[in-house]
């Protein structure tokens, strides 16, 4: 049994990471959260050329032939880095395109998998990322199954003040759209595609939670007060500690959660629940401490940390809050 990632995950995270940082620093973070725009297309294209929306698809169907953990590692990194764009969503609408028998969905699947059509989940609400520059919008059909959207006049895209800058949201309503009917009802890829979504979402968690303990570490390296560095005060040392306690073992539970449903195992939903329930408050919980370990420069627009505290906000809701989710949980294991 494999505890720690391959030689290859890890230069998975280290290219999509560099990527990144070369696309999506802080300056370009703040031009974009002060824009009107939804989507960055320069970040979008240089994660799609590395492969990233078809990663979890097979090589027959144009993917990498990677799984649900690998996109989970790749997820991790845009967490970290507060990417734009709706990726979760690709990663999703690829996995559930080229599992349906729509013979009209597949043919998207090409432009899919390399990025060209930008799918966002609409899943559970009427707020959807990066709704002005989808294509393509993975939703419920209204009878429990799953339906991929054609953007087009029919449907209604209403631009909202959104509380995550990174990745803005809109209020969207469908008409008489062109869907194409993916899973019916009862369907159990139906249930596999919302734990993926939960496990992806519970990913770019863990990386935002890490991010804010790294930055607050080194800030505590840094930053002097009355002669000596900041973490050589006790208190603020228990509270990066406390920090790194919360973050460091949810590492574990996402990745086994992944694992679960690449490995199909009996508790994969279970473990989706858990991991997106326990992530979400634990990127909230750390979020808020690394402003407060920052003293007054982490409530500042320029300092930049309000960004991560603002999606972990988001991701707590998306899909379910955490006392739900624990509820399923608890359902599940027959309590």
């Amino acid at each position: 049994m494999r505890f720690h990632l391959s030689a290859e995950q890890v230069a998975i995270q280290d290219a999509v990471r560099g990527t990144l940082n070369e696309c999506w620093n802080m300056e370009r973070l703040h031009a974009f959260a002060d824009g009107e725009a939804d989507f960055d297309s320069a970040s979008w294209e240089a994660l799609m050329a590395l492969g990233v929306g078809g990663l979890a698809l097979s090589e027959s169907d144009g993917g990498v032939g990677l799984g649900v953990l690998d996109a989970a590692l790749v997820c991790e990194i845009a967490g970290a880095t507060a990417a734009p764009g709706p990726l979760i969503g690709q990663i999703v609408g690829a996995i559930a395109v080229a599992n349906c028998n729509n013979a009209e969905a597949r043919e998207l699947l090409g432009r899919i998998a390399t990025g060209d059509s930008i799918v966002t989940l609409a899943l559970d609400s009427d707020l959807v990322q990066c709704a002005r520059s989808a294509d393509l919008f993975l939703t419920d059909d209204g009878a429990g199954g799953l339906q991929l959207v054609e953007a087009g006049d029919a449907v209604t895209i209403e631009a909202v003040a959104a509380t995550d800058r990174s990745r803005p949201v809109s209020k969207v309503s469908f008409g008489a759209v062109t869907a194409h009917p993916l899973f019916a009802a009862g369907d159990p890829m139906v249930q596999r595609l919302r734990d993926i979504a939960l496990v992806l979402i519970a990913a770019d968690s863990l990386g935002g939670a890490q991010h804010c303990t790294d930055l607050s570490v080194e800030y505590a390296k840094t930053r002097e007060q009355f002669g000596q560095q900041i973490g050589r005060f006790q208190a603020l040392k228990h509270q990066l500690a406390q920090m790194a306690l919360e973050v460091e073992p949810a590492r574990a539970q996402v990745w086994y959660a992944a694992y679960a449903c690449d490995a199909g195992l009996p508790d994969a939903t279970r473990a989706a629940a858990m991991a997106k329930a326990h992530l979400g408050e634990v990127y909230t919980r750390t979020t808020r401490a690394a402003v407060a370990a920052h003293g007054g420069i982490g409530y500042t627009w320029e300092y930049g940390l309000n960004y991560w505290f603002r999606r972990s906000i988001h991701n707590r809701a998306w899909l379910g809050s955490p006392a739900q989710h624990r509820a399923r949980a608890a359902e599940l294991a027959g309590w």
